[in-house]
């Protein structure tokens, strides 16, 4: 049974309602390094952690744009709360790439949060019945409040070969260690985890190849068709959705204070009423709607691919790529137009636009995320080269 526009509408509604919330809570996360208890209780109440969740445990199994229109008003009210939002709703996807027996487990509670990365600084060794784990994963965005936790690791295979898995592991069975200290995205707590000896169960590892491929085997087919998305083009998504966020409410915040704000050793008594910052707010806007136009486009072709019961082509993922890294990159720009024209009083730490400036310079730094990076697999492909990657 499909999500009921009633029940999605239900969520958008509470989480636009926390919104100020969130962005008063602004201070207190960067202090503390991690959000606030109340930010997560808000969120959870209001159903953002069951947006992936499949139906049949209770969730809520939205579109993923969807869960980007979701996201974004998440990432409007807190640069930090939005990220590891994304990351634990997108992780929750994540985990309908494992077999039954496996999100049995991981969706018992029908809300849930995930962390982790595709970064494979573990090990995994075969023993009786699964694998055991060794090793240690930085920037684990969300991992302090995590339920679960995804880890990548090589594999020795018996021939001498390796290759990479994905496994998925209570959060309880890796220790967390405080070394987050950052000028931006501070209250992601995306501290190091590591895990010791840690037995994985057989059915909570795939191979890197089955989560790429969406080839998983063991699995119910989804309930509501159109839900086996390409996994990294379904990632990056999510997260230019966060960045789309920071910059409307980097634009929110600019309109609160510009109005009867005058313009420091000029005769300027209204910023408001200075042709340059009306120049300024507009560029800022229609950058902001430019990213969303670009959003618009590769979620429709996504969404069309899924629906087919399809992947999307190397192409068009080297194309989705190139395309979000573009839309965060206009999002950090029109950030940046409304920080520069905030005047000096817009340094002061209660002053939230500087924390939505400092947050997206830093998420847009992410490696699956960078501007060069991701325009160059764009350029390979436009050029009619090979991608040259496996993240695809």
């Amino acid at each position: 049974m499909a999500t009921t526009d009633t029940e999605l509408s239900a969520v958008m509604d509470a989480v636009r309602d926390i919104v100020p919330r969130l962005r008063d809570n602004g201070r207190e996360t960067e202090d503390r390094r991690w959000i606030p208890d109340e930010n997560v209780e808000l969120l959870d109440k209001a159903g953002v952690f069951r947006l992936a969740v499949p139906r049949r445990f209770g969730g809520l199994d939205v579109s993923l744009a969807d869960q980007v229109a979701v996201l974004t008003e998440i990432g409007r009210g807190c640069p930090s709360t939005g990220w590891v939002s994304m990351v634990w709703v997108s992780s929750a996807w994540l985990a309908t790439l494992y077999p039954d027996e496996a999100q049995s487990e991981v969706f018992a509670s029908g809300s849930v949060k995930i962390s982790g990365g595709f970064t494979p600084t573990g090990t995994v060794t075969a023993t009786d019945g699964g694998y055991v784990l060794n090793g240690s994963w930085r920037f684990n965005s969300g991992c302090r409040g995590a339920d679960w936790n995804i880890a990548s690791a090589i594999r020795e295979l018996p021939d001498g070969t390796s290759d990479e898995v994905v496994a998925i592991v209570p959060m309880a069975e890796f220790t967390v260690v405080d070394d987050w200290y950052t000028s931006a995205a501070a209250g992601t707590g995306s501290c190091t985890s590591t895990a010791k000896g840690v037995f994985v169960p057989a059915h909570r590892v795939v191979s890197y190849e089955d989560a790429v491929l969406n080839t998983t085997a063991g699995r119910t087919a989804p309930e509501t068709p159109g839900r086996r998305y390409g996994l990294f083009t379904y990632v990056t998504a999510a997260a230019v959705a966060t960045c789309i966020g920071i910059a409307k409410g980097a634009l929110e915040l600019f309109l609160q204070r510009v109005k009867g704000r005058g313009i420091t050793y000029t005769s300027w008594t209204d910023q408001s009423q200075h042709p340059l910052t009306q120049i300024q707010v507009a560029t800022a806007a229609n950058k902001i709607s430019a990213a969303e136009g670009l959003q618009a486009g590769w979620l429709r072709q996504l969404q069309t691919r899924a629906d087919a019961g399809e992947q999307p082509t190397d192409e068009e993922k080297a194309t989705v790529r190139g395309q979000s890294a573009y839309a965060i990159q206009l999002a950090k720009e029109a950030v940046e137009i409304l920080y520069s024209a905030s005047g000096a009083t817009a340094i002061q730490r209660d002053v939230p636009i500087q924390r939505f400036h400092r947050d997206i310079q830093g998420l847009s730094l992410h490696g699956l995320l960078l501007l060069s990076t991701n325009l160059e697999v764009h350029g390979r492909v436009l050029l009619g080269l090979d991608p040259d990657t496996p993240l695809l």
